[in-house]
């Protein structure tokens, strides 16, 4: 992905979350200097809080792609990270695929908070090979239990939620003509980097060709962001 594209989808993810009254902290909105001027933010940096897009590698956001904030999170066998939950808020497009996946660990709501609807594809797997079964499973809409067979839809409409397990593979996307959604999720602790599979063999992050200066960062920015910070303090 360009830069220049990723500033662009963040300003008008600010934008959307503002429509929908959904507020975000303020390092939401942090430039440079603001980060280097911030007090202590570790937490923020290893729990990768913040911004996060990706076309999962398919170079085409509207087509397959999504945005996320990451509000809060917590670190599996760490005592400084103590939280065994983590939140997130999406921005999800009429007919924006996420592709098929799965998480081995992670037990997670996804939640429609407002907007259009939100189309969920339901297949179950076997974490143990990193495969589907095409076995029918249940499944509880917001405390209700549902039996499904793999390959189902099943459409929240806004207020509406569903748990999902390691064995509930998904891909979701906005209903046609019904408008952007505001995707909630509430989950055990989230770790992206090690808790995906993708089960088309989709990449969960992109790289980024940087055709102009970054205006908001992205939690794969931080790196590069805690090197600069150490370098102005031994200035």
């Amino acid at each position: 992905m360009k830069r220049s594209e990723i500033n662009k989808i963040i300003e008008s993810g600010v934008k959307f979350f503002k429509e929908m009254n959904f507020l975000l902290p303020p390092y939401a909105y942090f430039s440079k200097e603001d980060w280097a001027k911030a007090a202590d933010c570790q937490e923020i940096f290893d729990l990768q809080l913040g911004w996060d897009v990706t076309t999962f590698g398919s170079g085409d956001f509207k087509k397959m792609g999504l945005l996320l904030f990451t509000l809060r999170n917590g670190e599996l066998n760490n005592p400084q990270y103590p939280k065994p939950y983590a939140e997130k808020i999406m921005m999800v497009l009429e007919g924006q695929v996420t592709p098929r996946h799965f998480h081995w660990n992670k037990c997670e709501d996804i939640i429609n908070r407002g907007g259009g609807n939100l189309v969920i594809e339901l297949f179950h797997a076997d974490p143990q090979s990193n495969s589907l079964t095409g076995k029918d499973f249940g499944i509880a809409v917001d405390g209700c239990k549902r039996h499904m067979k793999s390959g189902d839809k099943l459409i929240l409409h806004p207020g509406e939620s569903v748990c999902l397990e390691p064995v509930h593979c998904h891909t979701f996307y906005g209903e046609a003509g019904k408008g952007a959604v505001l995707v909630g999720e509430v989950s055990m602790v989230n770790d992206d980097s090690n808790d995906n599979c993708f089960v088309d063999g989709m990449p969960r992050f992109d790289l980024v060709e940087e055709d102009e200066a970054i205006a908001t960062y992205l939690t794969t920015d931080y790196p590069a962001l805690i090197n600069e910070k150490l370098k102005s303090k031994k200035l």
